[in-house]
C-alpha cells in the first residue's frame, strides 16, 4: 500500500506554498487511474478542473469541477479520472497543526464531499489568495483556514443532532431549483409550515434561506469563473442569478472585487 507523505499527491504539481504547518498546492491530475493508497495528513481537495471520481472501500463519489473533498491521513482510497484534464487545488494539516490551534484533529472523519457553500466560498478565497500570493497572503491564508475549521466545526455540532428529513429535501431544493424560490413554495414542496421553516432552517444551515441560497448561487458560479471561455453573463445565468448585475452584486459582496477583476487575477498569477 503505498503512503503519500507531505505535499505528495498523483499528478503534476504546478505551485505549491507551506505556511505554518498548512500546505497549499494545485496539481494537474495526468492519469486516469491511481492505485490504491493513503496520505500521511489529512487533506482537502477543491476540484478546480474536469470530473474526478474519488473512491474508497465503502463509496465511489463523484467530483465534478466544483466539488469539495476531504480526507483524512488514515483513509485508504484511489481517484479516477474521468475528462481529457483536470486540476485540483489541495489544503494538506500537519497533525501537529491542529493542537498548536486548539483543534479538535478528528473534526471530520474518513472520507467526505463537502456540500455547505460557506466552505466553498471560503476555498474560493484561499485559492485566490494562494494564486496571488503577496506580502499579504500569509495571514490571509492562515485567517481563512481558521474559518473553514470554525464553519466545519459548526456543521459537525448539528450533524450529531438529529437533524430532521425535511431539512436535506430544502438543501436539495435549494441545489437544483434555478427559480426564484419563495416561502410558500418551499413549504408545499416540503409539507412543512413556513413559519417553522423561517425558524429551523437557519439552525441546521447556520444561516439564513436568503444568505444560504446566495452563497450556493457563488458555489455554482466559481468553477465556471475558472474556465475563460465561459462569459460573465453566461456565467450569471447558469448559476441562477437573474442578470449579470445581480451576480456582480453579490460576488463583489463576498470576494471585495468584481468577477472579471477575480478572473483576471487568477490568469496573470497562473
Amino acid at each position: 500500500m503505498k503512503i503519500l507523505t507531505e505535499g505528495e499527491y498523483y499528478g503534476s504539481q504546478n505551485s505549491e506554498i507551506s505556511v505554518n504547518g498548512i500546505l497549499l498546492s494545485q496539481y494537474s491530475y495526468t492519469v486516469d487511474k491511481t492505485d490504491w493508497h493513503y496520505h500521511e495528513n489529512p487533506y482537502f481537495m477543491f476540484v478546480l478542473d474536469g470530473n474526478m471520481r474519488d473512491c474508497n472501500k465503502k463509496t465511489k463519489t463523484l467530483c465534478p469541477s466544483g466539488s469539495l473533498m476531504y480526507n483524512n491521513w488514515q483513509e485508504i482510497h484511489y481517484g479516477t479520472k474521468h475528462s481529457n484534464k483536470a486540476s485540483g487545488f489541495h489544503l494538506e494539516f500537519q497533525r501537529d497543526w491542529f493542537k498548536t490551534n486548539n483543534i479538535n484533529i478528528d473534526l471530520l472523519e474518513g472520507s467526505l464531499l463537502i456540500q455547505n457553500p460557506q466552505i466553498h466560498l471560503l476555498f474560493a478565497k484561499l485559492y485566490h489568495e494562494f494564486m496571488c500570493s503577496d506580502d499579504f497572503s500569509q495571514i490571509s491564508i492562515e485567517l481563512i483556514v481558521l474559518q473553514i475549521c470554525d464553519a466545519l466545526n459548526g456543521k459537525k455540532e448539528h450533524s450529531d443532532a438529529s437533524i430532521p428529513d425535511w431539512v436535506a429535501k430544502l438543501e436539495e431544493l435549494l441545489y437544483y431549483d434555478t427559480s426564484n424560490l419563495n416561502l410558500n413554495d418551499l413549504s408545499n414542496q416540503l409539507n412543512i409550515h413556513p413559519v417553522h421553516i423561517s425558524r429551523a432552517a437557519p439552525k441546521y444551515l447556520n444561516t439564513n434561506l436568503g444568505e444560504y441560497i446566495r452563497r450556493l448561487k457563488m458555489q455554482k458560479a466559481i468553477p465556471l469563473i475558472l474556465d475563460a471561455s465561459n462569459s460573465l453573463t453566461e456565467i450569471a445565468y447558469q448559476s441562477g442569478f437573474s442578470d449579470q448585475s445581480h451576480f456582480n452584486r453579490v460576488f463583489k459582496y463576498y470576494f471585495n472585487m468584481n468577477p472579471s477583476s477575480f478572473r483576471k487575477n487568477l490568469n496573470k498569477n497562473s
